[in-house]
């Protein structure tokens, strides 16, 4: 057995062995701990990137729990055991995510230095990236509904990491809550569908499904919980409030695991293929008012985090819009309708990094001056570094050249168009707004007359980690099509083909 054919099981074992390995190492000596911890996502880091070439490279891999063979799916022509599916698409959303938790531990060395508590801390991150790899891997429902759970648990807790502040505790219960609510709808639907099918497959199910009124109701409680967890409007009340009493690096991971139920949302999408067109209009709508709202909101925000909350709620919207014109085109999106996808997809990967900056940099003014709101000023002159960082990203997620955001913006703006040029402009304007309220945050807290309160030093990790963000904005943006080629357009047709995805377990 090579090691390529246990990566699918081995990107979910690793995280959760050395989330419980954590706090014993740490016991021992908080360097070991700390080792271990970057060693096992230095681990899955690779595995991930391994199982993209392979998937991209060879096709669909399969791994199934117990069978003597890791690819033997079906042995009495349906699938009964708990199995992986890595195709393009997901192995795209397991890069980001490691890529993300590793970037963020290495980030909280320093940022969460002084906190007596880390080795729960980094047993939580760990967990929180268990639930993201299996929410992306898994090939059903029932797997699907256990790692939503580990997700959100170890979220609130992370929420809730600044015990002291009575807002954090709140924010935390909120988000356990709706969690609660859209855990219930997922497990409602799962029951329609097995009570029908007998099946707790997605694949299979998907191969068996008859649009009856049952399945188009289970589909709607999926797809409205995962809307929730991707904090899309009209379910978006949790994010700010989650988003702005978290710490800074916690936030980022927030944020990744909107995305990654983002993905989820759109395999369901794509493999039952119920009314698509009707869907990808209900989506498209979803995606304008988000970044209505969003933007409309960020203008009257004073705390940061908040602020960049909003911004987030803006950003899913632009996903959404994108992807959602796509399925209009559905089941063969070509011209438009696959650039629209492809953009939706490729803003994933942006919005990821711009917005993740974006609060790392919200993360390190919290650590200099110990605010959060943006009556600060003056901090270009101490921390010019930071003042280029907060610049490169707010040019990100405005969509400005030469960044990575105008290349996926424009795409959504040039195939949406085709849709209605209402949606386009609508979004157009939605980015010439978020330029102007992050001209005004850089304004308030990085000029005007230096900072006249004492500033802590920035630690050099803090710093390389949010020049790897930064590096990777302008790359992208210099070079989009390396980008699209290689990862992008063969993520796009994986998931617009769903009977591959099908015909793999089958």
């Amino acid at each position: 057995m090579t090691l390529i054919e246990h990566a699918p099981i081995l990107l979910i074992a690793i995280p959760l062995l050395a989330a419980f390995l954590t706090p014993i190492v740490g016991r021992v000596n908080s360097l070991l701990r700390n080792f271990e911890m970057i060693i096992a996502l230095i681990s899955i880091e690779f595995l991930a990137i391994l199982l993209s070439y392979d998937v991209i490279r060879n096709g669909i891999r399969t791994y199934t729990l117990g069978a003597e063979i890791p690819g033997l799916t079906s042995p009495a022509g349906f699938p009964v055991r708990i199995i992986l599916e890595v195709d393009a698409m997901n192995a795209f959303i397991s890069l980001i995510a490691s890529s993300i938790t590793l970037i963020v531990a290495i980030y909280c060395l320093n940022f969460m230095k002084e906190q007596r508590i880390l080795d729960k801390f980094y047993t939580l991150l760990l967990l929180l990236l268990t639930g993201m790899l299996g929410l992306t891997l898994t090939g059903d429902f029932f797997n699907l509904f256990v790692f939503l759970e580990i997700l959100s648990v170890s979220s609130a807790a992370l929420i809730a990491f600044y015990v002291q502040r009575g807002e954090a505790l709140e924010s935390a219960f909120k988000y356990m809550v709706i969690s609660s609510v859209g855990a219930l709808m997922v497990l409602f639907a799962i029951g329609l569908l097995y009570g029908q099918y007998d099946l707790l497959n997605m694949a299979a199910i998907a191969d068996s499904i008859q649009g009856s009124f049952l399945d188009k109701v289970a589909l709607t409680l999926l797809i409205s919980a995962f809307l929730l967890k991707a904090g899309s409007v009209p379910v978006h009340m949790w994010k700010p409030d989650a988003y702005g009493e978290a710490p800074a690096p916690v936030s980022v991971l927030l944020l990744t695991s909107a995305l990654v139920s983002l993905y989820v949302l759109f395999r369901i999408f794509t493999i039952f293929a119920i009314n698509p067109v009707l869907l990808g209009w209900i989506l498209a709508i979803l995606g304008i008012l988000s970044i209505f709202l969003g933007v409309s909101m960020a203008l009257i925000q004073n705390n940061l985090q908040r602020l960049i909350a909003y911004s987030g709620i803006a950003e899913i919207g632009y996903i959404i819009l994108g992807v959602g014109s796509g399925l209009v085109e559905f089941p063969s999106p070509t011209g438009f309708g696959f650039t629209a996808i492809s953009g939706g997809l490729f803003h994933i990967l942006n919005d990821t990094l711009d917005l993740g900056l974006l609060f790392l940099i919200a993360g390190a003014i919290f650590y200099l001056t110990g605010k959060r709101d943006l009556s600060i000023g003056g901090l270009a002159h101490s921390q010019p570094t930071l003042a280029v960082f907060f610049l490169i990203g707010m040019g990100a997620v405005s969509g400005l050249p030469p960044f990575n955001g105008f290349a996926s913006k424009l795409m959504i703006y040039e195939s949406v168009y085709y849709l209605n040029p209402l949606l386009a402009i609508i979004g157009i304007l939605g980015s010439i707004l978020m330029l102007a309220i992050f001209v005004k945050v850089f304004s308030a807290i990085f000029l005007g007359i230096p900072y006249d309160k004492e500033l802590r030093k920035i630690p050099g990790s803090m710093l390389a980690v949010m020049g790897i963000l930064a590096l990777s904005i302008i790359f992208i943006g210099l070079f989009p099509n390396l980008v699209l080629e290689s990862i992008i357009t063969p993520a796009t047709k994986a998931l617009i083909n769903p009977k591959n995805y099908i015909e793999a377990i089958l």
